[in-house]
């Protein structure tokens, strides 16, 4: 067999993530909890309850698990509305608890990652109409400063708002998210809104903390025309990428807020990252189609013979990941991959994704781009918003019932990784040897 090894940079950031709503249970104050009431809104009926527990202390095992597992960083967000359960009213045993938990995971060597705004909003805002609220961007920078302030001794690294692109296609686009909405225009003063609210809390972080690092995470969806000779198609995945991909990530770049309706000026968005926060995790095709409307005339789905999760809610498309690193590197911030993992609660796909992707990040390396860390989603199986407990994506198994952790294999896979800092031949052979001679030519099976 051949021996190789593809070794990353010293310091580089190894870690998984998770988000308040998904692992602590018992959020009773937000709009999430209030839409699992709501028959119909969540698969199967399920509903978060206890989530993974963590705000019943099980946060301590799964830090001990990351811990023992070789990584030296955690990515984790608050619930603003723990913090802030009515308007202008603060729970400093909220925060308190906040800061027990980033101090647990300081002291075992993980270092925070912590997002302030992750899908989920107190039940006070969302009926103060949510991100159409005009008085939003002044209500979200009013509880960073609160929580900055509190936390700051303890993060270095902060996510203002995860994902904005999937939370306004999903709550105002498809209707998956709570409100529930199918707006397309409603879905882009939402990402104004949140634009705003970003540069808003960079800035008021930078002036408690000068040193902090501020980012987002923006989610990068691939997408390529199902025929790429079809004009039609080429047109409906350019537009479904401007949309999803690239209408955030260019205001605060360039402070341009451009979208099929027109283009508008947002200057003091411009050049409010520190990082690109970068969450990836497959790759469509798009096929022009007039029924779609809703959709920017485009229907996605994945190709016969795709390798798909076992609900098919994603592809394992590694070469996306490059092609995401790619349209990352051309901002100029350094990169940390802030998500990428896939549902798989057998652990028959999982360890080869997560090699085969991780092979795409070297390569992102190798050509010393700054590349400064990877978050593998996520530790433990949590709450999948609106698909419930039928996916599962952790490292660790959970018994939802009793709480029971159990170990998959992969969790020894990343193991190896993070504590060697490297992807060798010899753990793919152990773990995934079905990929071993197209990560490492020369190999068995190439």
């Amino acid at each position: 067999m051949i021996r190789a090894s593809h070794g990353f940079p010293r310091g580089f950031l190894w870690g998984t993530a998770t988000a308040a709503h998904q692992v602590e249970g018992d959020n009773f104050n937000n709009d999430w909890w209030a839409w699992e009431q709501q028959p119909g809104r969540i698969r199967q009926g399920h509903k978060s309850g206890k989530a993974c527990d963590w705000w019943g202390g099980r946060w301590q095992e799964d830090f001990d698990h990351a811990a023992q597992g070789g990584q030296n960083a955690h990515r984790m967000s608050i619930e603003w509305s723990r913090i802030e359960p009515s308007p202008a009213v603060w729970d400093d045993a909220a925060i308190d608890a906040y800061r027990q938990i980033l101090r647990g995971a300081r002291e075992r060597g993980l270092l925070p990652m912590v997002t302030l705004h992750h899908f989920s909003s107190p039940l006070w805002i969302a009926e103060q109409g949510g991100w159409l609220n005009p008085e939003i961007v002044t209500l979200f920078e009013r509880y960073v400063r609160k929580a900055v302030a509190a936390l700051q001794d303890l993060v270095e690294i902060w996510v203002t708002i995860n994902e904005p692109n999937v939370y306004t296609a999903s709550g105002y686009v498809t209707g998956e998210f709570p409100p529930g909405e199918k707006d397309v225009r409603k879905a882009l003063r939402v990402a104004r809104a949140m634009v705003l609210g970003h540069a808003a809390a960079y800035r008021a972080i930078h002036s408690l903390q000068p040193q902090a690092k501020v980012g987002l995470a923006h989610h990068y969806r691939g997408f390529q025309p199902a025929n790429p000779r079809s004009p039609w198609d080429r047109w409906a995945a350019r537009t479904r990428s401007d949309f999803v991909n690239a209408l955030v990530p260019r205001a605060v770049h360039s402070g341009r807020f451009q979208s099929i309706f027109g283009s508008e000026r947002l200057p003091q968005a411009a050049g409010t990252q520190d990082f690109f926060g970068l969450n990836y995790y497959t790759v469509e095709r798009i096929a022009f189609d007039v029924r779609h409307a809703g959709e920017m005339f485009g229907r996605g789905f994945y190709p016969a013979g795709a390798d798909l999760s076992p609900t098919g809610f994603i592809a394992n498309e590694p070469e996306g990941l490059w092609q995401a690193l790619t349209w990352a590197e051309a901002y100029g911030l350094p990169i940390y991959i802030t998500e990428n993992g896939v549902e798989d609660d057998a652990d028959q796909l999982r360890p080869r994704y997560l090699v085969e992707h991780l092979r795409q990040v070297w390569r992102a390396v190798n050509f010393n781009w700054p590349v400064r860390g990877y978050f593998h989603w996520s530790l433990v199986d949590n709450f999948e918003w609106e698909r419930g407990w039928t996916q599962r994506f952790g490292l660790w198994e959970l018994d939802v019932s009793t709480q029971a952790r159990r170990k998959r294999r992969s969790a020894d896979l990343f193991e190896a990784i993070c504590k060697a800092n490297a992807l060798s031949s010899e753990i793919v052979a152990t773990y995934a040897p079905e990929v071993l001679g197209r990560l490492f030519p020369g190999g068995p099976g190439e």
